[in-house]
């Protein structure tokens, strides 16, 4: 059996590792509007230069989604496609991903295929990408690849970490005088996915090492217990570092692995954020 992982870009992952032969991963981009620039979140962007231009334009900033026939393109070739999209609440992706769906089973109605709304970003979704690489590779069969991994879905959670709000900001989703508060006192907002895919905001921490402190709190609160977990950083090796030694402290074979977020979740994160997935 032929396999696709197919994803858009609030996933970090750009491959696999050495998937097994008929297993293909294609990740479908969205782009970002800055000012009268467009970035395409595929893997030639450069996103030093995109969150340059970024943090140097005034105006309100946005992303658009996909479009359904990017998905559909996306989907072919394959007997089994598995598709996950960046949480409907924040962009249409979701939307085009079911729209794609239905058009291939009218081309292709023999095909099996599934779309999971990841409810998150970032390092959650890039979670999520693993455990099905491992349950395929397995040998189950799409039936049970998909139950499994819905139950896997409910048993890994998002927390994030912002060291600048400008973006926010600019688009209305936060106040001015908190992003100039952020600013000033050094502060980090930690923040989580809610089981709707709503982003939210939980904690003010005055400084980073409060800021990882905060984090790991929340994640033994949420029943974390040595699972595998994924950072997704924008430009700040620094505090996946200081994560890891905290958790290493109390479960030393613990399985993290660190990698350096999208355009999109650079865009959303910012310069200095992360968007931490871990199971539970």
């Amino acid at each position: 059996m032929t396999w696709k992982i197919v994803v858009d870009s609030g996933c970090d992952l750009k491959r696999l590792e050495n998937p097994k032969e008929g297993l293909n991963f294609t990740r479908v981009p969205l782009s970002l509007q800055i000012g009268s620039e467009i970035f395409i979140d595929d893997e030639g962007l450069d996103v030093a230069k995109m969150m340059e231009t970024m943090y140097a334009t005034d105006s309100a900033t946005r992303s658009s989604c996909p479009s359904p026939d990017a998905f559909l393109q996306a989907y072919q070739g394959a007997e089994n496609v598995i598709a996950m999209t960046i949480t409907g609440s924040l962009s249409g992706s979701q939307n085009s991903a079911q729209l794609a769906k239905n058009l291939l089973l009218e081309e292709h109605p023999n095909v099996n295929i599934h779309v999971i709304d990841s409810l998150s970003a970032g390092g959650e979704m890039d979670l999520i990408v693993l455990e099905l690489q491992r349950l395929i590779e397995q040998g189950l069969s799409f039936e049970e690849v998909v139950s499994a991994i819905t139950a896997y879905q409910e048993k890994t959670k998002l927390l994030f970490v912002l060291a600048k709000v400008d973006n926010l900001v600019k688009n209305g989703r936060l106040s001015k005088l908190i992003g100039k508060v952020v600013g000033l006192l050094n502060i980090r907002m930690v923040g989580e996915a809610s089981p709707k895919g709503e982003l939210e905001l939980l904690h003010k921490a005055r400084g980073q090492k409060k800021s990882v402190q905060v984090t790991v709190d929340k994640m033994l609160k949420a029943g974390y217990n040595g699972g595998r977990l994924v950072i997704a950083h924008a430009n700040n090796l620094k505090i996946c570092q200081q994560i890891s030694e905290k958790l290493r402290e109390q479960f030393p074979d613990v399985d993290i692995i660190i990698t350096e977020t999208s355009g999109l979740c650079s865009f959303y994160g910012e310069d200095g954020g992360i968007l931490l997935g871990y199971e539970i």
